[in-house]
């Protein structure tokens, strides 16, 4: 570990110039005492590393001193495809391997492309979890991910909305989706069905010791794109029709995505108000009578009538609730 630590401490030198011992121990998630231990090591080793003085000082190598220790391990190596992802990274236990597998990266770049490349993380960031809601925890992601790398069966305790299950899954792959880790696997059953599991919702997991083989020609990302697609296609089996005020078809889009996008794309013709009609794809009616009342009274229900009911009554009772004065 601390060779590992010393490489990455050389290249940080070598790639950004002069840094502060504070500055290098937040890099390496390490002491400033250990930064300065490690300092003399690599001085030890025959590392030009200068010391400059004073408020501006920090240490910097040697001018025009490279090194091409940069060779990249196997772990290494597949983290870069999680570059773009440090949160997630550190999430599967690959972060401080991502750290040093772009510090090797970068060291190896020619001048302009390293410089280049530095421009791009300094200017663009991906935040994938969504707006006000905290990220699930996962205690369990780090030995599903081992898992999923080395094809290890696993005996898994998971909650579901009926109860717990016990089953023993052959973990193919983990897709992160609005910030939520889903797991995908194989359950060990006659039909051998492929499923998708929260990651959160696992309650214990253990590996069995055994091995499985992955199915053949299975690809992790046309499955997602197929099972979020049937997933939608079943959610979504009704249609509401729906007046919408001015402020209701900007709203529309915010609180319903894609299916508001599509829904404002086939508005009628506004009336001398402004108010437009939609036609709405829309969950069970118990699920869509909620997420309407969130459009509040820039909406009004035309149809079906089992919806529109249902919504007139919900906002009977809520009127009834605060005409009490509580």
């Amino acid at each position: 570990m601390r060779a590992d630590r010393l490489l990455s401490l050389l290249l940080l030198l070598q790639n950004r110039g002069l840094m502060t011992a504070p500055e290098l121990a937040a890099e390496l998630e390490v002491s400033v005492r250990t930064v300065y231990r490690d300092i003399e090591a690599l001085g030890a080793s025959g590392v030009p590393v200068r010391a400059e003085r004073g408020p501006e000082g920090g240490y910097r190598l040697m001018e025009g001193y490279r090194t091409r220790l940069t060779g990249l391990t196997d772990a290494e190596a597949g983290s870069l495809f999680l570059a773009g992802l440090p949160g997630p990274a550190r999430d599967l236990g690959l972060g401080a391997v991502l750290a040093s597998a772009q510090l090797k990266v970068e060291a190896a770049l020619p001048g302009e492309l390293a410089d280049q490349a530095r421009r791009v993380r300094e200017r663009f960031h991906l935040d994938a979890p969504a707006w006000f809601r905290d990220a699930d925890p996962v205690p369990h992601l780090e030995r599903i991910s081992g898992a999923v790398w080395e094809r290890r069966v696993l005996r898994t305790r998971y909650r579901r909305w009926r109860g717990e299950v016990h089953r023993e899954v052959c973990p193919l792959g983990l897709v992160l989706k609005g910030g939520i880790w889903y797991l995908v696997a194989l359950a060990e059953n006659p039909e051998n069905i492929v499923r998708t599991y929260r990651v959160s919702r696992f309650q214990a997991v253990e590996e069995t010791g055994d091995l499985f083989t992955r199915p053949a020609g299975f690809a992790l990302a046309a499955y997602w794109a197929e099972s979020s697609r049937r997933m939608e296609a079943a959610l979504r089996q009704g249609t509401a029709r729906l007046r919408l005020s001015p402020r209701g078809q900007k709203l529309l889009p915010m609180q319903f995505g894609a299916a508001g996008v599509r829904a404002l794309r086939g508005a009628g013709p506004p009336d001398g108000e402004g108010w437009v009609e939609v036609e709405l794809s829309v969950e069970s009616e118990a699920v869509a009578t909620g997420d309407l009342l969130r459009l509040g009274t820039e909406a009004e229900v035309l149809g079906p009538p089992g919806l529109r009911q249902a919504v007139a009554g919900a906002v009977a009772v809520l009127a009834e609730r605060y005409a009490a004065g509580r």
